[in-house]
């Protein structure tokens, strides 16, 4: 369905066709017309779907109508588990109701709260917040949420696994019992839908869940490569595609330091982004790599969820998850909305226990990218790394003596 047949705000159709939206996805398809008619949503779709769309169009097409109460009151509370999360989700508030009067705050912690409560005395409309700082604001009395219509929680399943569930059995007791409520979620089992019917009533329950939870969208492959080993292949293919926006998922925050000074030493420019770093650099991070100044992003989980960096060309999970379903969060960062992406994992001789898992959850065998030992051989010494590549001396000493290395 094309979004011009809605009968939503003019204005929100006019910025809608400026960015290029033109056919709902699946999700806004199924979510949009229900939450349109008053309905309470629980929505279940993978990462990469377009849910905060499906959510923040009709929600702004009844904002964008005059508010009901002081400027001091929030009409629509959004509550996700990250920071990056509260960012990503208040800009696409922002952007697709640029042409209303619609007020939008991202609130989060890690950040002086100065410049937040001013925000919030001038009146915000819609609030995105991670439950910490929200309650921190409304102990302190800069936050009224006594007269919220909407509340919506996004990425529901990633809050439980934070441990949000109090926070969020706390702020019912603070909303009205009369409001429009919708609940997102990747992933669906027993704990969620336990917490979905705590804060819905007789709602529409819609669910994306093709048999692979890859989106469809994403080719993805793995291939094997010992640990010590990975660098080189990263180097290759990071030389290989030189103008790409690349996104490299490593396991830890120590990993992510070493993979980032492992391409400095070859000459490959490169950030890395995880939980060790202040709250504004992630986000100045974050946005040099959405703006393509810095074109590969080194990260840890933080960056696997949820957050929407457009036109990311490729995926390398160069250590595997420990978690099956963080495989599909990070595969999710590429090949968003109608566009297509890839994704390689490395595979080291230690993670194939990983792998099987991985497998088993997606529910079918990852396509295997084969590398004939002859090019083995050859990324490694073809690398520019002047503290390990003793393979290319040893050939480059062969070469001048006249003999041939039989390695």
């Amino acid at each position: 369905m094309k979004f011009k047949d809605y009968n939503i705000n003019k204005a929100i159709l006019e910025q809608l066709d400026t960015m290029g939206f033109v056919r709902a996805t699946d999700i806004q398809y199924k979510a949009i017309k229900p939450i349109l008619d008053g309905e309470d949503v629980m929505a279940i779709a993978q990462t990469g779907t377009g849910k905060t769309a499906a959510f923040a169009i009709p929600v702004l097409h009844f904002l964008s109508k005059k508010s009901k109460y002081s400027a001091s009151s929030v009409r629509c509370l959004v509550l996700v588990p990250t920071r990056e999360l509260s960012q990503q989700i208040a800009d696409v508030f922002v952007e697709i109701g640029k042409k209303t009067a619609v007020k939008v705050l991202g609130l989060y912690g890690g950040v002086e709260q100065d410049h937040q409560i001013n925000t919030l005395k001038k009146g915000v409309d819609v609030l995105v917040s991670t439950p910490g700082r929200m309650f921190d604001l409304i102990a302190q009395g800069h936050l009224d949420v006594s007269n919220v219509e909407f509340l919506i929680l996004d990425e529901a399943d990633l809050m439980l696994a934070m441990g949000f569930n109090k926070d969020i059995q706390d702020i019912l007791k603070k909303i009205p019992k009369k409001r429009q409520t919708l609940f997102f979620s990747a992933t669906i089992d027993k704990k969620i839908k336990s917490l979905a019917y705590d804060v819905v009533k007789n709602a529409i329950r819609i669910q994306i869940s093709p048999k692979n939870p890859v989106a469809k969208s994403v080719e993805h492959a793995v291939a094997f490569i010992e640990m010590d080993d990975k660098r080189f292949f990263l180097e290759n293919i990071l030389k290989e595609y030189p103008d790409k926006r690349i996104l490299v998922f490593v396991r830890t925050k120590v990993r992510a330091g070493r993979v980032v000074a492992a391409m400095k030493r070859v000459g490959i420019d490169s950030e890395e982004i995880h939980g060790g770093i202040e709250q504004k650099q992630r986000f100045a991070i974050l946005e040099r790599f959405r703006s393509g100044e810095n074109l590969i992003l080194i990260t840890t989980d933080v960056s696997a969820r949820g957050i929407d960096i457009p036109n990311v060309d490729y995926v390398i999970n160069y250590d595997l998850p420990e978690d099956p379903e963080n495989y599909v969060h990070r595969c999710g960062r590429t090949g968003r909305g109608e566009k297509n992406g890839q994704a390689l994992s490395f595979c080291a001789p230690s993670e194939e226990n990983l792998l099987k898992e991985i497998e088993e959850y997606t529910g079918e065998e990852i396509m295997h990218y084969d590398i004939h030992p002859d090019d083995y051989k050859e990324i490694l010494t073809d690398s520019d790394d002047p503290t390990y590549n003793w393979q290319k001396l040893i050939d480059q000493a062969n070469q001048e003596d006249g003999t041939e290395d039989k390695w």
